[in-house]
């Protein structure tokens, strides 16, 4: 491989000079401090903390949020496309923030004016790193009917149970915690602001991953852990509602994510069909392949297309939950294609580990994954087409 200057996109269409030089420095900190070590810190599962911090000083763990509490005033236009820059470089860390910013909306957008101004600087900009707690072992997809049970105990709450499938579990300093807090069903659920050291709460050993491996992934156990009623989000019973809205944003940040991996493997595939000579000419000359690459670079600008044009409903308070699902099932299953065809541009080169395509194409499947499978997405965009299935 050459330093050749990678394959750049169409020209980004953001709003002001701020967000045009906000992600110019962004991309100078994935190029300089996060690229660099990201195939070492993947294959040996290092979780890279100290790049958290550094973008916490820079400003940039807080960005769709007010700066009255530390955050970046930034709508989900620039904020997504920061989170391509940064997942492009490694994804365990675009993805961290992505969680980061989910673990952080309950509080922001749910929360008294005292719980924000207590909280979220340190949570925005003050080196707090966050975890969201929604699924459990036996309620993935049908989060509804969560098991995890919060006791009212005088002015505080008693939490029991478990949680699956947690984006830095065990090392968060917060995790948002959903809980059941009355009857059955989505109405008797409550959010909660629990502190990463709570007595009671202790976490499993991560799960093995295929991918990803530099972001833990873990189980956490609840057993009596006790927190005030101060740390209640929103209004008893009002938690599953704050969920779900909390995912229509996330999805749109795993969309973003999704392109910046997929952008990556094109980036990778163009170089090499560039550099690479078959029957005395670079392979990139033979127009199968030239089909190819052709259709990676059209599935990419049509999801950033999407994800912008969801976060663009968003940040002019408009409807977005059918758009972002789009966005979400989209820009993962795009990424996926991209990817695979990225190992296959480059044959048994693209099958190793000395070249990042085949650690990004295991990458991208866990984003057909989280936050709601596809399947899930594809049965909330039907729900917005036909209404809901009939009984």
């Amino acid at each position: 491989m050459t330093d050749r200057e990678p394959y750049q996109p169409v020209e980004r269409q953001l709003p002001t000079e701020e967000a045009r030089d906000l992600l110019a420095l962004v991309r100078e900190i994935a190029q300089r401090e996060i690229a660099p070590g990201a195939a070492d810190g993947e294959e040996s599962g290092s979780f890279p903390r100290e790049v958290f911090t550094l973008l916490s000083r820079s400003g940039l763990l807080g960005l769709p949020y007010a700066s009255e509490f530390g955050g970046g005033d930034q709508p989900y236009e620039v904020y997504l496309q920061v989170l391509e820059e940064l997942a492009a470089a490694r994804l365990t860390v675009g993805l961290g923030v992505s969680v980061h910013t989910l673990a952080a909306h309950a509080l922001a957008g749910y929360g008294a004016k005292e719980q924000q101004a207590e909280h979220l600087p340190a949570i925005l900009g003050g080196g707090l790193l966050g975890g969201y707690c929604l699924s459990e072992p036996a309620a993935g997809s049908d989060a509804a009917s969560l098991r995890t049970k919060a006791v009212r105990d005088g002015d505080s709450w008693v939490i029991t149970g478990g949680k699956a499938w947690i984006t830095h579990g065990g090392i968060a300093d917060f995790y948002t915690v959903m809980a059941r807090s009355g009857g059955d069903g989505p109405k008797g659920i409550t959010a909660y602001l629990v502190p990463g050291d709570a007595e009671g709460l202790t976490a499993a050993v991560p799960e093995r991953k295929m991918g990803l491996k530099g972001s833990p992934t873990a189980q956490l156990h609840f057993d009596g852990v006790r927190v005030s009623d101060a740390r209640r989000l929103g209004e008893e019973g009002q938690g599953f509602a704050i969920a779900l809205s909390a995912l229509d944003s996330g999805r749109l940040g795993i969309a973003a994510c999704a392109i910046g991996v997929a952008q990556a493997a094109l980036d990778e595939a163009l170089a090499y069909a560039t550099e690479r000579r078959q029957f005395g000419r670079p392979i990139a000359d033979f127009q199968g392949l030239r089909f190819m690459l052709a259709d990676m670079a059209t599935q990419i600008e049509a999801g950033r297309a999407l994800y912008l044009s969801a976060a663009r409903l968003r940040d002019a308070g408009l409807p977005f939950s059918r758009q972002a699902a789009m966005a979400k099932l989209f820009c993962t299953d795009a990424a996926m294609r991209v990817t695979t065809d990225a190992v296959q541009v480059l044959g048994g080169y693209g099958y190793t580990m000395d070249f990042p395509v085949e650690r990004l194409m295991r990458e991208a499947k866990v984003l057909q994954i989280v936050e709601g499978t596809n399947q899930i997405q594809r049965v909330v965009i039907a729900r917005h087409l036909a209404g809901p299935e009939s009984q």
